[in-house]
């Protein structure tokens, strides 16, 4: 590790970088790129602007620019001592605007970062449906970068594409792990299956970071295309929703020279535990804790071994921005946090996800987390997607309600309700069998890419709700 790696400081590195490799690539997007010296010089007249207009303490990333352009504005933010916003273009106007009244505009002459200060407001979906910022500071991710290499190994610090947004931190994270480490990275500005599948035969970026519903479609793609297996990449991180097991050995096929990790973490805690992928995993379990990370279960539920998770670590986070009145905030016991997911210790010492706290549902008299239907229904060859929830019901509590999409390519052998009744009563106990099944004309994502649960219970209702001979209904009941 170099004294800058080692300062503490988020972008400390890139000087360095910027003298003894100066005209490496550190970042490209596939037509636009920019070397580490022309990074570093864009990104200190970018903080000279900011000092000399003594910008507020906090400022928004420019989300009109180009992905390359957007990370300067991000790094010269974060080098005037100041802390980078990252929004997202996407958001409705009035979401854009309740997000920006959130961030202080008042006139600041900064003092130089430390690694205490406060260098990042990322966001994440609350439950009211606002934005919830999450405040981070320079400490909090230089030791992330720091055990990603220690527990992972060398490959993760080799060039890498992170082919994402910004605004999801998993891939802002990506990105500016590329630079503290000196390899570079590779960025999309949309999302391209096929873009990234050429980007990684290319051979310059060995590693990858992605959600799993990025890595199906490269699947699809590649097997639509009858591409040959990729031979190029030594690393595949995935993270930011469960990766679908079953569909491993397809992974594995594409990559066949890959190690293939899944890493489990929040944006409040950054990493917690991490796994080699393994198709005969049980789909609970998460891994082991990182090396730097102590994790303890509270006991909560009665009758269930499950608890909430909480963490302790030098990577959590400071504070949040604008979101009083939401129920899913962190809880925070002195140096402990939760996220309020529950889950258990198994024999191994792994760690077992159980599901959220809020989406937990209570059917006969017992607990049902929604996201362990999820997965045994995602395991079924014909659902590409699944979310469960509970409707009430006066006899059981709440009835278990599943709304689905197929996968592609199954058009032939797609099952009915009866069927997959017996596929989750073979892998589950009767009760957390679907009572109904409803396939969805248009499944809701949020911005990073993961199912968005709350809008889909929205859809359920609405569609229940609703005067079906008047309404055409978004879903469809599967018999």
């Amino acid at each position: 590790m170099t004294p800058a790696q080692a300062s503490g400081l988020v972008h400390a590195p890139l000087a360095d970088w910027a003298h003894s490799q100066g005209e490496t690539i550190a970042i490209s997007n596939g037509v636009d790129s920019l070397t580490f010296a022309q990074l570093h010089a864009d990104v200190e007249r970018r903080a000279h602007a900011l000092s000399q207009q003594q910008a507020a303490a906090t400022v928004l990333v420019d989300d009109s620019l180009p992905m390359v352009q957007r990370l300067v504005d991000f790094l010269g933010i974060v080098a005037s001592g100041r802390c980078a916003a990252v929004g997202d273009p996407d958001w409705l106007p009035a979401v854009q605007k309740t997000v920006k009244e959130s961030v202080p505009n008042v006139a600041s002459e900064m003092p130089s970062p430390q690694p205490s200060t406060p260098f990042y407001v990322g966001y994440t979906s609350g439950s009211t449906g606002l934005p919830k910022g999450f405040r981070r500071d320079h400490r909090s991710w230089a030791e992330s970068f720091r055990v990603c290499l220690q527990d992972f190994g060398p490959d993760a610090g080799s060039r890498i594409l992170a082919p994402g947004r910004d605004s999801h931190s998993l891939f802002l994270f990506g990105m500016l792990l590329g630079i503290w480490t000196g390899a570079g990275v590779v960025v999309q500005e949309r999302f391209s299956a096929a873009a990234a599948l050429e980007t990684l035969r290319q051979g310059l970026t060995p590693c990858m970071i992605a959600v799993p519903s990025q890595l199906i479609l490269m699947i699809d793609v590649a097997k639509h295309r009858h591409m040959a297996p990729i031979q190029e990449v030594r690393l595949i991180l995935i993270s930011g929703a469960r990766w679908m097991r079953n569909r491993t050995t397809e992974l594995r096929s594409l990559f066949p020279r890959a190690r293939i990790v899944e890493f489990y973490g929040a944006s409040e805690t950054s990493f917690i535990a991490w796994m080699d992928t393994d198709a005969t995993t049980p789909a609970a379990v998460v891994g082991r804790p990182f090396s730097n990370v102590d994790i303890q279960i509270r006991q909560e539920l009665e009758e269930e071994c499950a608890g909430l998770i909480y963490v302790r670590s030098p990577m959590l986070f400071m504070d949040y921005v604008g979101s009083e009145n939401d129920d899913t905030i962190a809880l925070r016991d002195g140096d402990w946090l939760s996220v309020r997911d529950l889950g258990y210790l198994d024999d191994q010492g792994r760690l077992c996800l159980a599901g959220r706290q809020n989406r937990m549902i209570v059917t006969q008299g017992k607990n049902l987390f929604a996201e362990e239907l999820e997965a045994v229904l995602q395991a079924h060859p014909a659902i590409a997607m699944a979310s469960v929830h509970g409707v009430q019901d006066a006899r059981r509590g709440s009835q278990v309600v599943a709304l689905i999409q197929w996968a592609s390519g199954v058009a032939d052998a797609y099952p009915d309700a009866l069927q997959l009744s017996a596929w989750c009563r073979q892998r589950l106990e009767s009760y957390k069998t679907p009572r109904k099944y409803f396939l969805c004309a248009h499944w809701a994502h949020t911005i990073s890419g993961k199912t968005d649960h709350r809008r889909l219970a929205q859809t359920l209702r609405d569609h229940l709700d609703a005067d079906l001979q008047t309404q055409a209904p978004c879903l469809t009941a599967l018999h």
